[in-house]
């Protein structure tokens, strides 16, 4: 799949939802609780994540692959794990601040 910053994206396995921060110039394979990621609009959970694939999502935190150049914002948490690629996503840690001194 194509992605451009801004586009909003949903788990059809759980309740996960997200909205692309950073997108890669390639085409991903996006997916979560072991089932593809799809627009919003384009339905809700009808499924259930696969076990293996069930560690969750927080709202607020960022998912990314630097070597893919992805980041995805949760917006709606939920069950399943974010994959790009079959490789599961990890939470982006916070940028340190500059000492004060």
């Amino acid at each position: 799949m194509q992605l451009k910053a801004g586009t909003k994206l949903a788990s059809t396995v759980c309740d996960t939802q997200v909205v692309v921060v950073r997108a890669p110039g390639d085409d991903v394979e996006l997916g979560c609780g072991g089932a593809p990621l799809v627009g919003v609009d384009e339905g809700g959970a009808t499924g259930a994540p696969d076990p293996a694939l069930a560690d969750g999502t927080l709202i607020g935190k960022r998912y990314a692959d630097e070597e893919v150049g992805i980041e995805l914002l949760c917006t709606k948490a939920g069950a399943g794990t974010l994959t790009c690629n079959g490789e599961v996503l990890s939470i982006k840690g916070a940028k340190p601040l500059p000492a004060s001194d």
